[in-house]
């Protein structure tokens, strides 16, 4: 990956796709948002492999995130929370929190920082 810097930001492109990494959210998405984006992508796209290979359908599947950062540590971020929230017609949801315990032990994003910040991850059955 090549990540351009230019007029007070960073492009790189991923095939047809331009990502801008800037200060602020007028410009481009921030760090932090990246950082956060891919642990909500990466645990969502193992969570919805495993839920596709049981055989469960979801009507609605989306993910909340909510997050700490530490002024006093350079805004570092501390914590993750990420919400499941998912709707569907007899839903398990014991089953349910195996699946989210598996994931946790499948994304990569996850497991590259599991050491270092605190990911919580939270089902919620939508009625």
């Amino acid at each position: 990956m090549k990540f351009q810097f230019t007029n007070g930001k960073f492009e790189t492109q991923f095939g047809d796709e331009r990502l801008t990494i800037a200060r602020n959210n007028e410009e481009g998405i921030r760090p932090f948002q990246l950082l956060i984006s891919s642990m909500a992508g990466c645990s969502g796209l193992v969570f919805n492999q495993i839920i596709e290979k049981q055989r469960i359908e979801l009507d609605e599947f989306y993910i909340s995130a909510d997050y700490e950062r530490n002024e006093a540590e350079s805004n570092r971020v501390e914590k993750i929370i990420l919400t499941f929230h998912v709707r569907g017609k007899d839903l398990n949801e014991e089953k349910l929190q195996r699946n989210l315990q598996l994931t946790r032990k499948n994304c990569a994003m996850i497991r590259s920082v599991d050491d270092s910040i605190e990911i919580i991850e939270q089902l919620n059955v939508l009625d």
